[in-house]
């Protein structure tokens, strides 16, 4: 049985969408990534989506902004992030490791 992971910090409901949409959006952008990409039809797929999940996030941000959230907490978003493996999906829009490096 695997450990069980930390607790996610406390968000609001408009942190924890910004949060949960801009992986989507990091996830989409994995599946293009030609550096790692298995077939043109997945990134095809991924590519068609993405212009939504991008649209979702700017109005999740222009939500809180119209709200008088101004204020990003990149500490305690950073630390959901990490608790969400947003480290190793964040990865996968970068370049692999040169081969026998």
């Amino acid at each position: 049985m695997p450990p069980e992971p930390p607790p996610l910090p406390a968000l609001t409901r408009a942190e924890g969408e910004l949060v949960d949409l801009y992986l989507e959006v990091v996830d989409l952008l994995g599946r293009i990534n030609p550096a790692r990409g298995r077939d043109t039809y997945g990134a095809l797929r991924a590519a068609q989506a993405l212009a939504g999940r991008a649209a979702a996030l700017r109005d999740a941000l222009t939500v809180m902004y119209e709200r008088g959230e101004t204020e990003l907490h990149a500490r305690t978003l950073a630390r959901a992030l990490r608790v969400l493996d947003g480290r190793r999906r964040a990865g996968l829009v970068g370049l692999p490791p040169e081969p026998g490096s």
